[in-house]
């Protein structure tokens, strides 16, 4: 698995943006608790939206480069 996530559209971004906002370091857990419903639902594609905005979440909380940096 690659540790850059997948960002379909910019709404990805702004969706992290606003649970760091509202849930501050519980952002992560909060982004996993709407994929696992999504997931129980059946609903595959919103289930993988929320797990790589989760993703996104782990990602903008490091202080440091991630991946290639030219």
């Amino acid at each position: 698995m690659s540790p850059i996530p997948y960002l379909a559209d910019r709404a990805h971004v702004t969706d992290a943006a606003d649970l760091i906002r509202s849930f501050g370091d519980d952002a992560g857990l909060e982004a996993a608790a709407r994929a696992d419903r999504f997931r129980d639902l059946g609903n595959h594609i919103n289930f993988c939206r929320w797990r790589q905005i989760e993703r996104l979440i782990v990602l903008m909380s490091v202080n440091r480069a991630v991946g290639t940096v030219h």
